[in-house]
């Protein structure tokens, strides 16, 4: 299996993990915990048959799937997270591992003073019979715009980013034809400019193959997306397939929000006309007709992709939210899969006014489940390896040798801070429930009150908590910050020197309890049902979901 970074981006980057005795400004995190408990999942399910939805939880947003032979393979969209887009592998659609992350060194991924909702959009993964080789294609809407990267093998690295300069906007997708042809489809601004806000296109292009480029002019073959006549805005994530004797274009609608949809249409020829479902469109949505208290909600569901299953059936990967009240979610856009049904030559992958189920039938399931990507689970860190596991991610690209593993965690402060727009010396983690607790034990010796380790919950420079140890004049502190704009100090507490601090976070839907505990004393709470509607992304804005970090600061 691919591991989360190889060992010659460790030399040239990072440096190698080392055991190494701290120094006197260096944090040290022995161990890191995590538990979800999340009362949606407190279900007794049969495994063999049954699943949980999402499949994949905590921001796992704008899913793409393909299938070769009897393996399926899943990319998500990253935005600035490094490594980016990661990647999974299934044989039952439903218990995924993680083999890598496609973008996995900086030669093919640069993220460098970018926002934290810029960077990779919607990924695309699709595999050509013809060459056998798998294509990802996506944006890098801080960057390059739109390139694709290609392998032979998905578990042993991928190409170096092959530019299209001729594709605009966002979202694009490959389609290989069984007569032999390859197509582009992409959202973008229409021809002429938009008629109304929020309008868009999505344009076909003709791809070369041989030589990895689009030919000819591109092709406007939808304006506006269905039912033009109520202006709808935000036609985006196409996907082209073919079923039968029908070319079916399926695109989100409605914004990524509360309004998320998804569309489809059909023609007799990639380039149109196309046909709308009438009467059937929108093949899934959670905006109408839904009673707002109904257990387990799920909302914004769309941005769907599907796939076919060797046994013939069809299955939709999308995305969807997680509320807690209203439309606030901290754990981002996580990864759904339902059942595709057929009726007259089209798919629908949601009835309308149908919630999306949380437990849903599926037969033969795996027997090797995976683990830590749905359902309650916990897990711990050590790092006692000499890399970190592949649920660490970095904000942006690493720049500096700031980390080391082996007998614990080592990160060495930076003068960035989280409230910048650089990589600050940090390591993160996604959160991915509801209700869940994170908790690791520091060692750290401030100097002064420009100093700071510990635990930080990020949405972006604007929204985030810091909760670490540093100085106040002469005394040595454990305080909590939360910034919603602009940052207020929440609480604060001395503590000595040189102890080894522990340090919890239980998050409970809304509200959040930060905890701490000297060497082996008994914890103590230092601030209880703390408001952390400033993670949600309805308050906060952006796409991505909340970042568990550990993290040090010369910037404090």
């Amino acid at each position: 299996m691919r591991h989360f970074i190889t060992i010659s981006l460790l030399l040239l980057c990072f440096g190698t993990a080392r055991a190494q005795q701290p120094s006197a400004e260096e944090a040290v995190f022995s161990s890191f915990s995590y538990t979800g408990n999340d009362e949606r999942f407190n279900k007794q399910i049969d495994d063999s048959r049954q699943f949980f939805n999402p499949i994949i939880s905590g921001f796992a947003p704008d899913p793409a799937i393909c299938r070769v032979g009897e393996t399926f393979f899943l990319v998500n969209s990253s935005f600035t997270l490094f490594p980016g887009v990661p990647i999974y592998k299934s044989k039952d659609l439903v218990n995924w591992h993680q083999i890598g992350h496609v973008l996995d060194r900086s030669s093919q991924l640069s993220l460098q003073k970018i926002r934290v909702s810029g960077g990779i959009y919607a990924p695309s993964i699709a595999y050509n019979k013809r060459n056998k080789t798998f294509y990802m294609i996506t944006t890098n809407v801080d960057g390059i715009g739109n390139f694709f990267v290609k392998t032979k093998d998905p578990e042993q690295g991928w190409s170096d980013p092959i530019r299209l300069p001729h594709v605009g906007g966002i979202d694009p997708s490959f389609f290989f034809d069984e007569n032999g042809r390859a197509y582009i489809v992409n959202n973008d601004e229409p021809v002429g400019g938009h008629d109304y806000n929020g309008q868009r296109s999505i344009f076909l292009h003709r791809f070369d193959m041989a030589g990895d480029s689009t030919v000819g002019d591109q092709i406007e073959i939808l304006r506006g997306g269905t039912h033009v006549e109520k202006e709808p805005i935000w036609i985006e994530g196409p996907h082209l397939f073919k079923v039968g004797k029908y070319y079916y274009l399926m695109c989100a609608e409605g914004g990524t929000g509360s309004r998320h949809s998804e569309v489809i249409l059909r023609s007799r020829h990639p380039e149109g006309p196309w046909q709308e479902y009438e009467g059937g469109n929108p093949i899934l949505t959670q905006r109408d007709g839904l009673d707002i208290s109904r257990p387990d909600p799920v909302t914004c569901a769309g941005h769907a992709d599907l796939v076919q299953a060797k046994d013939g059936k069809w299955w939709a990967v999308f995305l969807g939210c997680r509320p807690y009240e209203t439309n606030f979610y901290n754990t981002g856009r996580d990864t759904y899969l339902l059942p595709v049904s057929w009726n007259n030559g089209w798919p629908t992958i949601l009835p309308h006014a149908k919630p999306v189920p949380t437990v849903v039938d599926k037969a033969n399931l795996d027997t090797e489940k995976a683990p830590y990507l749905t359902g309650n689970f916990s897990y711990t860190d050590r790092f006692m390896g000499e890399k970190l596991a592949q649920r660490w991610y970095f904000l942006r690209n690493p720049e500096g040798d700031f980390w080391h593993t082996g007998n614990g965690l080592r990160i060495h402060p930076k003068q960035t801070s989280i409230m910048q727009q650089e990589n600050p010396a940090a390591v993160f983690v996604k959160q991915q429930h509801e209700c869940f607790e994170a908790e690791t034990e520091l060692t750290f010796s401030p100097a002064s009150g420009k100093q700071l380790a510990g635990m930080v919950l990020v949405q972006n420079e604007q929204y985030n908590f810091v909760f670490g140890k540093t100085k106040r004049g002469n005394q040595t502190v454990v305080t909590l910050t939360r910034t919603e704009k602009n940052a207020t100090t929440i609480a604060s507490a001395p503590i000595e020197d040189n102890a080894r601090l522990r340090m919890k976070i239980i998050g409970k839907g809304r509200y959040y309890d930060f905890l701490y505990a000297v060497n082996d004393a008994e914890w103590q709470t230092l601030a209880r049902g703390v408001d952390a509607v400033n993670l949600s992304t309805s308050r906060s804005g952006g796409f991505i979901g909340t970042l568990i970090g550990l993290y040090a600061t010369l910037n404090n």
